[in-house]
């Protein structure tokens, strides 16, 4: 059972994400949140990696990489590591919480079908009202096991 207000966090995550007139692009939030995911345990991923998960030339992802460390996310140096600024981890940790919420909520509701595509469409277009109304409804509906069941069988009656 998930404690009431263990997903909140500060306003922090999200004044991380739009910080002075630095507000990142959706392309820049894949980069970092890839980069975390790749990284979160030892704090640094390589160039090539990185890459790869997100499908792209490493000149692009170099590039890429290159303007996300001039605004202070990550220190790089070319052909080096990616190594994560305190900046850079938590920003990462906020878009990859996002991500996670996004995703466990379209489960929740019987999304089956396009669900990484879904995701990665509504986690760069929500407001931050609506992001923290679906987590406060996962946060609901976690701790009312009773209701979830409902819904499921309301839901399979309407398919």
């Amino acid at each position: 059972m998930v404690r009431p207000g263990k997903e909140f966090y500060t306003d922090r995550g999200y004044e991380l994400l739009r910080q002075d007139d630095n507000v990142l692009t959706a392309s820049m939030e894949d980069y970092l949140e890839m980069a975390y995911r790749l990284g979160k345990d030892k704090g640094y991923t390589r160039m090539g990696d990185l890459a790869d998960a997100l499908n792209v030339q490493p000149p692009s992802a170099s590039k890429m990489v290159q303007k996300l460390a001039e605004m202070g996310f990550f220190n790089y140096e070319k052909y080096g590591v990616i190594e994560f600024t305190d900046l850079g981890r938590e920003t990462g940790e906020c878009l990859l919480r996002r991500h996670k919420t996004i995703e466990k909520f379209l489960m929740m509701i019987g999304v089956t079908k396009n669900i990484l595509e879904d995701t990665e469409k509504i986690e760069h277009n929500i407001s931050d009202e609506t992001y923290k109304k679906i987590m406060l409804l996962l946060q609901f509906m976690e701790q009312n096991s009773r209701l979830q069941e409902e819904y499921q069988r309301f839901t399979a009656q309407h398919n």
